[in-house]
């Protein structure tokens, strides 16, 4: 699979971002895992509005990439989820019966106090 040229993109595409409740337990116990210091290093960065909490604006890079949500995981991949710097690598479709009910999206409806 072709990877996306994210790099430079400073989240832009990162949010909004629906989570399942199976995601939200597994962003808790990711938090939980990571040390103090580098969570609130990321805890602590100023995003564009909109852009996913757990987006490590330093790092150009999503900050939980091993618990990311599935519709991170899809982005750009997929036609209705398009990379806009390179629409070529979405060539799959998706198909919204499998897809698991989303109980909120993070930065609006989750935010920071509720990982803490």
């Amino acid at each position: 699979m072709e990877n996306l040229p994210c790099e430079g993109c400073k989240g832009l595409c990162c949010g909004p971002v629906p989570i399942t409740e199976k995601e939200l337990k597994n962003i808790k116990k990711k938090l939980k895992s990571m040390p103090s210091k580098m969570r609130l290093e990321l805890k602590n960065q100023q995003r564009f509005v909109g852009t996913c909490i757990f987006y490590d604006i330093q790092k150009d890079r999503c900050g939980i990439h091993a618990v990311r949500p599935e519709i991170c995981r899809m982005f750009g991949y997929y036609k209705e989820l398009v990379c806009f710097r390179k629409p070529a690598v979405a060539t799959k479709t998706m198909d919204t019966s499998t897809i698991a009910k989303h109980i909120g999206i993070l930065s609006l409806d989750y935010t920071w106090k509720d990982f803490e």
